[in-house]
């Protein structure tokens, strides 16, 4: 049995609950013989008002739930959000709230609030006028460089520009089909990897790194890129965990690359896929985030509060 003398109702907010993470964070939560209910966001409506604000799921009524956990793809993060905010004015726990992961979903929000508390990113720049191509691209430090969609995942909507007139025509492109894009500086000393550290409440709970296919540079694993368990530095664990708290993520997978001039954080995801990870590090993740729930309902319930 868990820390908890009762049993834990917990609602998993997903599209595809056959998903390898969804079926990981079940099994550890029945594991300890807590109820989880699979439940699809868009099949969700709500009844918002102050008196009985309510949730309804396929024609019927949600109960009450102790705890959340969101697996909110990108797609549908506006809607999913708002289900979630709905969890939260009946007093569920979340892991993650809706403001954390709407931060996390906006790269450029995201990278704002960590260059206000001094976390180390790479150079990155972002406009609206045609007429700032050429400036842009130098204020990055010229190329090679990265664009990047506002809104892309899984290295869906990355480009390396490898010369200016490349980079200009990526830009050109990006602006024809109204896209918000972000440029950063490529980092070259990183060779295609970077590290995926994953972060539970104030701890790095496992750590491996990425590495791009050959003639890729992006180390997403979903585009073919590799993996093995690395060991981190203190300053890269501090970063990591820096990161994860500007957001107000309660779990994260915090993307850093190794710079010459120190960690660079590259991305945090608000909803790190488990597969890789786990079968990298040989670490019970999912575990460890159903025992993270535990902690919480324990240390905010009645007998304790």
């Amino acid at each position: 049995m868990s820390m908890l003398e009762l049993p834990v109702k917990i609602a998993l907010l997903s599209r595809d609950g056959s998903l390898y993470s969804c079926r990981k964070l079940r099994e550890a939560a029945e594991l300890r013989h807590h109820r989880v209910d699979i439940i699809d966001p868009l099949s969700c409506y709500m009844n918002v008002n102050c008196d009985a604000p309510s949730i309804h799921y396929r024609g019927q009524q949600l109960a009450h739930y102790d705890a959340v956990i969101p697996r909110i793809g990108s797609a549908i993060t506006f809607f999913g959000t708002a289900v979630l905010r709905q969890f939260e004015i009946q007093g569920s726990f979340v892991l993650n709230d809706s403001a954390a992961i709407a931060r996390a979903r906006d790269k450029l929000h995201s990278l704002q609030l960590m260059a206000r508390q001094g976390i180390g990113l790479p150079v990155t720049g972002f406009a609206d006028s045609p007429d700032d191509t050429r400036d842009l691209i130098d204020m990055v430090g010229g190329a090679p460089l990265v664009v990047k969609l506002v809104e892309g995942t899984q290295g869906i909507g990355v480009v390396l520009a490898e010369t200016r007139q490349a980079a200009e025509s990526v830009i050109d492109a990006f602006r024809g089909l109204k896209a918000q894009f972000l440029v950063q500086e490529y980092i070259r000393e990183a060779r295609g990897k970077d590290i995926r550290c994953l972060v539970i409440g104030d701890r790095v709970v496992a750590t491996i790194e990425r590495q791009a296919k050959e003639g890729d540079f992006r180390s997403n694993l979903h585009r073919g890129g590799t993996a093995r368990h690395v060991a981190i530095t203190v300053k890269e664990r501090d970063v990591a965990i820096r990161a994860a708290k500007t957001l107000g993520l309660q779990v994260a997978g915090v993307d850093i690359l190794r710079a010459e001039r120190g960690p660079l954080v590259m991305e945090v995801n608000a909803s790190p896929g488990l597969e890789g990870i786990e079968t990298t590090t040989g670490i019970d993740i999912a575990g460890m985030m159903i025992a993270y729930i535990e902690q919480q309902q324990s240390v905010n319930s009645p007998a304790t509060a």
